[in-house]
């Protein structure tokens, strides 16, 4: 998985449900054709993140069939996780 764009907008929170500040995040994203993610269209991952001074975390997120508009149901993997965590602490303005 290859991260070829993003936007990055922070979150305001005023129930402080969530610990930290949080983000929201797109992510354009490339896969190999025989990734089972791959799609003609184009892929996007969107989530939320938290980060506070001892965690950073992804809260929420669903992978979205760019040309349909449509949700995908796959799971990131943990190495995933880490990698998308650290590019957008990375990128964060």
């Amino acid at each position: 998985m290859e991260i070829t764009n993003h936007v990055i907008d922070k979150l305001n929170d005023p129930t402080g449900i969530i610990e930290g500040e949080r983000y929201e995040v797109l992510l354009d994203v490339e896969v190999d054709e025989e990734d089972e993610l791959f799609t003609d269209g184009g892929l996007e991952l969107r989530l939320i993140i938290a980060l506070d001074d001892s965690n950073e975390r992804i809260v929420q997120y669903h992978f979205t069939d760019k040309a349909s508009k449509k949700a995908l149901d796959f799971a990131l993997e943990e190495d995933e996780e880490a990698e998308i965590i650290a590019y957008c602490k990375n990128n964060l303005s």
